[in-house]
């Protein structure tokens, strides 16, 4: 069953009075419960397919349904509510919150969907565990490794139990054992029905994945990116 599918997407930005295209007409279309890597070199569109698709921006041109739903015109209001129930976003910085301990951290998500006190903690305290990190509710971001960070910022892209999770580098920022404890992590949450869809420059990275969608020049490519 298709969960994302997009037809003749198309991306424009301004620079100055310069229009520059990034996605130049992607069909592109994943199923329930695959796990997808993009990839491509710099510039080549990848960053900006995955915020079409997280809800983040909107496309110039096309369309782009979401569990069967058009949602490529819907206004910034309506994006931020599918985002907060349907997706869930991990980054290459993490983006925690340096004041707040991780379990506030893991709640944040919780927090804006209006559940009490005690279910979202509840709720924090369970995603936590299941990334190996109840030991560490009570410290702050920078009290932890990058590695360990990384799984806070997982827990808090699970937390609200969303069917799609968008991963942006996810391992750029991490050793090499750091990061495949990370893949280790998005093996598992595939395996227990969630869509995967991860952009990536590193091959090995994307070799963990099911399936390579390579992007060059705002199209997806069909040859071999080094070439």
């Amino acid at each position: 069953m298709e969960i994302i599918k997009t037809q003749s997407l198309i991306k424009d930005y301004l620079l100055g009075k310069v229009k520059v295209r990034a996605l130049d007409g992607i069909d592109l279309i994943i199923e329930t419960g695959e796990f997808v890597a993009i990839m491509g070199p710099s510039g080549s569109g990848k960053s900006t397919l995955m915020h079409i698709i997280g809800c983040l921006d909107s496309p110039t041109g096309g369309e782009y349904y979401l569990d069967g739903d058009l949602v490529s015109n819907l206004p910034k209001r309506a994006l931020a509510g599918i985002r907060n129930r349907k997706i869930g976003f991990v980054f290459q910085s993490f983006n925690l919150l340096p004041h707040f301990n991780i379990l506030k951290n893991v709640e944040l998500p919780l927090m804006y969907g209006g559940m009490s006190f005690s279910k979202r903690k509840r709720r924090a305290e369970e995603v936590l565990e299941s990334v190996g990190l109840s030991d560490r509710l009570k410290h702050r971001p920078n009290e932890l490794s990058g590695g360990q960070r990384q799984r806070v910022a997982i827990a808090r892209a699970i937390v609200n139990k969303p069917s799609i999770l968008l991963a942006d580098e996810p391992t750029g920022n991490l050793d090499s054992q750091a990061g495949g404890d990370i893949l280790e992590i998005f093996s598992d949450l595939h395996a227990a029905g969630n869509t995967v869809i991860m952009v990536t420059h590193d091959p090995n990275v994307a070799a963990r994945a099911d399936r390579i969608i390579q992007i060059r020049d705002g199209l997806i490519y069909h040859g071999d990116l080094s070439a």
